[in-house]
């Protein structure tokens, strides 16, 4: 489970903004937001700065 739609979301970004913005390609951050892809950890840090949060906030479980 992680945020990342829902701070994507929030943040008015599509997918495709979003994955532009960190290099990475639309089915990635689409991946991502359905559990199916691990992303590295430099990936999470850039998910992370382009949604204005931090990394535990987006992936974090409790």
């Amino acid at each position: 489970m992680n945020r990342v739609k829902e701070h994507r979301v929030f943040m008015q970004l599509t997918q495709i903004d979003l994955a532009r913005k960190v290099g990475a390609a639309r089915q990635t951050i689409n991946l991502i937001e359905n559990n199916k892809y691990n992303p590295s950890l430099s990936l999470c840090i850039a998910l992370a700065k382009e949604l204005d949060t931090d990394l535990n906030t987006l992936f974090w479980e409790e």
